[in-house]
């Protein structure tokens, strides 16, 4: 007889009994005082957010480097490091002046030319950037601290565009091609990486930036002040969830990122331990498939799948407690000021296997390999990656499951060709409901072909229709592309959903605090009592 996790939950630990702890990890783990703070979050690889959309790269980039512009609870962009900045009465071209007391962690001080080297590399690597790069006519250094972008038409979005994923690199490190990561981690943020502490594989620490001068304004979003309140940091890096609860019951860690639901009912008995969603917004599951090879480089494939995911399936995998989660349809996310209903004929509550067949009929689907990228260290993403090649057999695809960690998925997914050489056909992911509310710079809405995302669904016309996003000078006008470019996107179907979750994290009481915003959590402002 085979015990499930939600079996052992019953009996370990749902009277909030802690778990037993590995020997190996009681000997190895330090006691935390109330200035050090013990995060368990996702595993952290790589570290520049150039070349990467993974979001403990982002977590990390928050936390060492600084950005021109952040965003304010009300996802506003506000100056961060830009002290004054101006635009000329023809609007084309912008005038930003640094603020004071902005070093780098080595000691020197943080230029203009540190900039504008900058956003010439995030120009190459992140669509915002790129998007800024067909309007620039020049990015150039007026003095130390003064720098000017010249465009060559006006663009109401650019401090919005500058708020994106821009963080500010020494003009050396952002010398590198983007094909080239950036290992040096020194940045001018509120705190340290300490290189000496770090322990791929185990553990990462960052310390307060003693030198750090936050804005004067409250904190607010990403925005304002960012005020530290703790001396370290520790990200620790416990693949197995089980390990992490017990930790978590035992006062060894602080923090666990997205705990199972599975957990919910352990968490909530225990007096010492709260749940608290952050992201209100939530997640949005999804699978993306290989619009490049068979069987899916015919558009009634994809249509099948569409048709034939049952959400409600899925999210019964991810997260059973509907209090937690939505079916969701719109291709701009759930409750986004441009989701809408244009175009949602396919959704169906349990899914339509007999036209998802119909539809593989169609496309003159022959019984081809369909390789499932499955991540094992990923429980929701191999939950569901499995119910996916249930569902898919049922209806006649000859789905197979291609396990490895997530590191193997994403060296995996980069591959264009075909299953024999090393290709796949679908994988499962997720990413913050709110950024699907822009398409101008979420890289999962793009429809470029083999220039753009993994999966690489190719549409002129929805390019087309995207390009006049950053246009766009009302929100009604946006309404309305967002409806034009949804009928367009749901009969491509690139992208299938599985659902939304808004999915809580689990902290000791003692741990407050904690910056709310979608997607991402900074480190700072949060304390220990």
């Amino acid at each position: 007889m085979k015990i499930s996790r939600r079996e052992i939950m019953k009996v370990g630990v749902a009277a909030g009994a802690s778990l037993a702890m590995p020997p190996v990890l009681r000997a190895q783990a330090a006691p935390t005082d109330a200035r050090t703070v013990h995060m368990v979050k996702s595993p952290l690889s790589i570290f520049d957010p150039i070349v990467t959309s993974a979001n403990a790269t982002h977590e990390h980039a928050l936390a060492i480097y600084d950005t021109l512009f952040s965003f304010s609870s009300k996802f506003m962009p506000q100056p961060q490091m830009v002290g004054k900045w101006g635009i000329s009465d023809d609007r084309k071209t912008y005038t930003f002046e640094l603020r004071d007391g902005l070093n780098w962690h080595d000691g020197t001080p943080v230029t203009a030319a540190d900039c504008v080297a900058s956003i010439h590399r995030w120009g190459q690597g992140k669509l915002g950037g790129k998007l800024l790069m067909t309007r620039v006519s020049d990015i150039s250094k007026k003095d130390e601290k003064t720098f000017t972008i010249a465009l060559k038409e006006p663009l109401g979005l650019l401090p919005t565009l500058l708020g994106q994923a821009l963080y500010i690199m020494r003009e050396k490190d952002a010398a590198k091609p983007v094909t080239e990561a950036v290992t040096a981690n020194i940045g001018s943020g509120p705190f340290k990486f300490n290189h000496a502490l770090a322990k791929p594989g185990a553990s990462f620490a960052y310390d307060r930036n003693e030198k750090y001068v936050p804005r004067s304004e409250p904190s607010d979003g990403f925005a304002g002040g960012k005020i530290v309140k703790v001396d370290r940091v520790i990200w620790d890096l416990i693949g197995d969830q089980q390990t992490a609860l017990a930790a978590l019951q035992a006062g060894e860690i602080d923090f666990l990122e997205g705990p199972p639901a599975d957990f919910y009912p352990a968490i909530e008995s225990d007096p010492n331990l709260a749940l608290q969603v952050l992201d209100t917004s939530g997640q949005v599951y999804y699978l993306r498939m290989n619009c490049l090879q068979k069987p899916f480089d015919n558009v009634k494939a994809r249509q099948a799948v569409l048709h034939l995911v049952n959400q409600e399936a899925y999210l019964n995998v991810i997260s059973p407690d509907p209090k937690y989660s939505s079916t969701v349809t719109s291709f701009f996310g759930d409750g986004n000021p441009v989701s809408n209903d244009e175009n949602i004929g396919w959704y169906k509550k349990g899914g339509d296997p007999e036209k998802a067949k119909q539809l593989l009929k169609e496309a003159g689907y022959a019984g081809e390999k369909v390789v499932i990228l499955q991540p094992t260290d990923w429980a929701e993403g191999s939950n569901t990656s499995q119910v996916l090649a249930a569902e898919l057999r049922k209806i006649g695809v000859n789905a197979e499951l291609a396990a490895s960690d997530w590191g193997g998925l994403v060296a995996r997914r980069s591959n264009k060709g075909p299953i024999s050489e090393g290709g796949w056909s679908i994988f499962i992911t997720s990413e913050s409901n709110f950024s699907r509310g822009d398409p101008a710079v979420m890289p999962s809405l793009d429809a470029s072909g083999e220039k753009g995302w993994y999966g690489w669904p190719n549409s002129d016309e929805y390019e087309a229709l995207r390009a006049k996003w950053a246009d766009v000078q009302t929100i009604e006008e946006r309404k309305e592309l967002a409806r034009k470019m949804q009928q367009v996107a749901w009969d491509l179907a690139g992208t299938v959903f599985l659902g939304r979750v808004v999915g809580p994290i689990a902290r000791r009481k003692t741990l407050t605090g904690l910056i709310g915003m979608p997607e991402f959590l900074p480190m700072w402002n949060m304390e220990k009592a």
